[in-house]
């Protein structure tokens, strides 16, 4: 949903274009099912809009937002939603794809999304990621290294893009202030192993 591009990924988003990565979102639902609303627009309307802005600060290059029930998304078939992500697996060619973590956040949508996800990526022999919090089974830190103060700050100013969810603005800076130079990662699709067929180079 709208939001979660900053509040959960938007470092790692951010750190990845700083190192040359080209950065696509694919968000399923338009955020309509959020309690809070800050704005005298529909949401549906409104949270798409932000997307764009928070994207854009990311460094995010394209942001493609779809039509699923925001709330809903766990009632979705997931055959429906493992061929979106398939769909855009075929337009961007992605080397990875990257996800929050169902099991960090406990929302049925999360697990929906992850599970499609692994499903259109398994196929594809792709990786799957998944950004987590402390305490996630087999995850690992990374550090954000010299660029974690920028990282942060863009992370922030992205978040304050979703002006429609003002209201929850205090606890997430709050958060993202506790969480320093680190992030927790985990792979729902580890790589495939690398092969160990001899090559002869011709001469």
């Amino acid at each position: 949903r709208p939001g979660q591009e900053s509040a959960e990924l938007g470092a790692l988003l951010y750190g990845f274009r700083r190192q040359g990565a080209s950065v696509t979102l694919l968000c399923l639902t338009r955020g309509e099912a959020s309690p809070q609303n800050a704005t005298c627009e529909r949401l549906e309307t409104v949270r798409p809009y932000e997307l764009q802005v928070a994207a854009g600060l990311l460094g995010v290059s394209s942001v493609s937002v779809s039509d699923y029930p925001d709330g809903g998304l766990r009632l979705s078939p997931v055959t429906g939603l493992t061929e979106r992500v398939r769909r855009a697996i075929r337009d961007y060619q992605p080397d990875l794809l990257l996800v929050v973590d169902p099991a960090a956040t406990g929302d049925p949508d999360d697990a929906r999304v992850a599970k499609a996800a692994c499903l259109a990526a398994g196929a594809c022999g792709l990786p799957v990621v998944a950004r987590t919090e402390p305490g996630a089974r087999r995850s690992w830190m990374i550090d954000l290294g010299a660029d974690a103060a920028a990282a942060r700050a863009l992370q922030q100013c992205a978040a304050q893009a979703h002006v429609s969810q003002a209201a929850a603005r205090p606890q997430l800076l709050r958060r993202l202030g506790r969480l320093g130079r680190r992030e927790l990662l985990r792979w729902l699709v580890p790589p495939a192993a690398p092969s160990r067929r001899r090559v002869t180079a011709p001469a």
